[in-house]
Formats: C-alpha cells, structure tokens, sequence
C-alpha cells in the first residue's frame, strides 16, 4: 500500500465571486450571487442576457506586458489565480529542484474568444486578411499549463486536462496520483475558463442548457427548486498548490487539508445528459471512498456538481442517496453554482477550493436560490440552504460531470 500522503498547501482565485482567495470564500460564506447583466458583449439577440463574470479584472496587477499580449483570457486568468496559489504556498525554487514540480491545469474549451475574434477579423477583412501570429498560441488549450510553467520556472510534469466540466477535478486528481507515485513533489493544479462570448453563451442556450430568468439574474441558478430552468455561465480561475507531506512539513508550510482520495468514471450513456440513476457518478464516489478508507458515515459534506438543470440535479441528489444506502446519518450537501454560475472546465477547481476551506474552517457554504426542493430529491439528504453552517468538517466530497459522460471525485480530510 502506497503511504505517501498529498496536502494542499497555497490556494488562489479569480471567480466571479472575488478576486483573490480570501474574497471568494468570504462572497460564498455570505451566500453571495455572482449574477448580473452580461458586461463583455451586447446579449439582446440571444435569450439568457446575464452570467457570472468576473469584476473588475486588472492582468496587469500580476501579469507582465509580454503574458497578456501573448494569452488568451482564459490563460490570463490562469495566471492570476496561480501566482497567488503559488506565493500563498511560499515554495522557495532555490532550495528546490523545478523537475520536481509540474502543473496540471483543466479548462474545457480553451481560447474561445480568441478563436471567435480572430474568424470575425478574418471574415469582415477585405484586404489581405490574416491572422495574428499569437492565434494558434492563444487558443490552443494547452497554453494555460504552458505558462503558468513559464512564469514560475517549473520544468516537471507539465500537461492540460479536458474532460468537459470535470476538466480541473479531474487535473486535481491527477496531481495527487502522480506525487503518490513519487513523479513529482508538487504541483500547481487547478483550472481557468473565459466562456462569456456569443458563440458559448449562443451554443448552449441552443441547447437549452441555460437560464433565462433575465428578470431576475440573481436568484436564477437554484439547484434542487422544482423552478429551476437551467444553469448560469461563469469565468474565472482557481488554483491549488498540492505538496507531498513530509516535504511540506519539512519545510514549515501551511497546510489547508490532505487530499486523501479520487476517482473518475464514465457514465457511457449520453453525449450531455447524466445517467438519470447516476450509476457512474455513485461507482466514483465509492472508489473514492475506498481509497480513504473512510465510510459515509465519516463523510461530513459533499460540495455536489449540481448545476440548476432539471435533470443533473435529479440524477446526482440519487447517486448521493444510495451512497448512504445503510449509514448512520444523512448526506450533507450543498450547491455553490447558486453563486458562482458554472465555470465550465475550470467549475471543479472552485468548488475543490470551497471543499478545503470547508475542511479547514469549518463551515459549509450554502445553497442559494433555493425556495421550495423538488419532491424527486430524496428525502435523506440534508441540503445546507440559505445560509452557510458551522459544523465540525472532517472530511469533505468534492463532485463534478462533463459532457461526455466524465464523472471526478476528490476527497479532502482534515490534517
């Protein structure tokens, strides 16, 4: 059995709820909403006219000249987010050999809005019509690892997850699997996602995937309400700094938790909708659990993918309930898309950092928007609504799904 343990020691953020690490746990604490009028373009023509963008976004605070005229905003805000995680963690390169420390980022679709202001350029030009040298550079979605490596002189393993929403769970995973394996001491790991542009917020409300509640863009992400209508989109980043223990330790770093377990399954059922008996979402919970050894009864809350959508919520809240098929006490859960909207690929990195913080602070951050639970949520789990509680968290789930049928689960614990 491998007994090397993996810790989170440096976390940072760039959500739609605060810029940095402190203010977006402090917004979901308070159960604030990310929601307001889309800002980036005009979204008349299109039927959901508000998101969860991120305010008052200043690259040039950690960013050089060369980063931001060279990126995507997507890796823009993967940058950010991983300059605080990586101060935060206090990791001294001069004492330190960089092939022992990689990053692993997820995002889901990459440079979006370059690649949608480039092919507009190239449509309306008349006369020669090119495209920028940066292009290919901005777009592709491996760029955000590639950078974040650059900026702080990381040589190890280096690489970008895209599993759809579970993009940066599933980046997280692979971090804590590769420094068990004794590949690498550390890594920076996490995920970005730029998606407020017309033709993202135009594909999925094609799909009807999206709220339209533009009346009231506040209260329109509301996991598990029989009146929910869709999800919210949201951007940002968040990044995570896991460390090997005894490396940690060694050197005096804070510890926030201990990753103790992950898993990933397929639902190989649908191209976007979630097994409606959340088969796959169940089998990743219960490896999860196997490898902490922990038992739901030890399980004390599970941060849940739940997006808003009528169906997502219905099938996950049932995966959740027959993981407690037999145990003791209730799942307790809670929903923070309410207030973030749904980062896309970079969705499972913020709720992985609420996860830990959960752990560390003792707090589970609520569900907002939620008047009235939908009478096919089973009745034995406990949602945490309208305010955040203070409980004793031990252990913390952290849940997320893409399209394709990507199930990743992380397990955080208390050291």
């Amino acid at each position: 059995m491998n007994n090397t343990r993996v810790v989170i020691t440096g976390l940072g953020a760039l959500t739609p709820l605060g810029n940095t690490a402190s203010e977006y746990w402090e917004s979901a604490v308070n159960g604030k909403s990310g929601a307001a009028p889309i800002t980036k373009f005009d979204p008349e023509r299109f039927p959901a006219h508000f998101a969860c963008e991120v305010k008052g976004f200043d690259p040039k605070s950690r960013l050089d000249r060369n980063e931001i005229k060279r990126s995507d905003l997507f890796t823009q805000y993967g940058l950010y987010a991983a300059a605080e995680a990586w101060e935060d963690a206090g990791i001294d390169l001069d004492k330190e050999s960089p092939f022992d420390i990689g990053v692993i980022w997820g995002t889901g679709q990459g440079g979006m809005g370059t690649f949608e202001d480039e092919v507009k350029s190239y449509v309306k030009s008349d006369y020669k019509p090119r495209f920028s040298p940066f292009f290919v550079p901005r777009l592709i979605p491996n760029m955000a690892s590639g950078m974040i490596s650059m900026k702080f002189g990381l040589m190890g393993i280096n690489y970008t997850t895209i599993s759809a929403c579970a993009s940066s769970n599933t980046a997280i995973m692979d971090a804590f699997n590769y420094i068990k394996m004794g590949k690498a001491k550390a890594f920076i790991a996490g995920g970005s996602e730029a998606p407020i542009t017309e033709a993202t917020i135009g594909g999925f409300t094609a799909m009807k995937a999206m709220s339209t509640r533009n009346d009231e863009p506040e209260t329109a992400s509301r996991p598990f309400d029989p009146s929910r209508d869709g999800f919210v989109m949201g951007e940002g980043a968040t990044a995570l700094v896991l460390e090997e223990y005894e490396h940690a330790k060694a050197r005096g770093a804070n510890i926030y938790a201990e990753v103790v377990g992950a898993a990933m399954t397929a639902d190989a059922y649908h191209l976007t909708a979630t097994h409606p008996e959340g088969l796959g979402a169940l089998r990743g919970m219960k490896l999860a659990l196997e490898e902490a050894g922990i038992t739901p009864d030890e399980l004390d809350y599970i941060n849940t993918h739940s997006t808003s959508t009528p169906v997502g919520d219905i099938s996950e809240t049932k995966a959740v309930s027959k993981l407690y098929d037999g145990s003791k006490k209730k799942p307790v859960i809670s929903a923070t898309k309410s207030m973030t909207g749904h980062l896309l690929g970079a969705a499972g990195a913020a709720e992985a950092f609420l996860s830990v913080m959960a752990v560390k602070e003792n707090v589970i951050p609520p569900t907002i928007n939620t008047e009235t639970i939908d009478p096919e949520i089973p009745k034995n789990i406990d949602i945490v609504v309208g305010e955040a509680r203070e409980t004793t968290v031990n252990t913390a789930m952290s849940n997320n799904f893409g399209f394709g049928g990507h199930n990743a689960i992380t397990l955080f614990k208390k050291v």
